[in-house]
């Protein structure tokens, strides 16, 4: 399954780089976004490096996840595509 990363995860001052918000097709409830919690995802660079990270929490009432990536991610990641298994 793909996602897309929509966003970083922190405040109006402070974005953490390694946590990032991804919102997956056909998810569109806090309870079936739960459900992949535990998954891994992986995020491949133009250069074909692959950066992985896990899902650990819902974000939101909307469907869209948290993921914790090994690294930091840059900022034209966002709008991609993560492939989540």
């Amino acid at each position: 399954m793909e996602g897309i990363i929509v966003n970083f995860r922190g405040s109006y001052r402070t974005k953490k780089g390694s946590h990032l918000i991804i919102k997956l097709p056909d998810i569109n409830t806090k309870e079936k976004a739960a459900g992949f919690i535990d998954k891994a995802v992986s995020w491949k660079t133009k250069s074909g490096i692959e950066i992985k990270g896990l899902i650990v929490k819902a974000h939101g009432n909307s469907g869209a996840v948290r993921a914790i990536f090994e690294k930091g991610l840059p900022g034209q990641s966002l709008g991609t595509k993560v492939k989540v298994s």
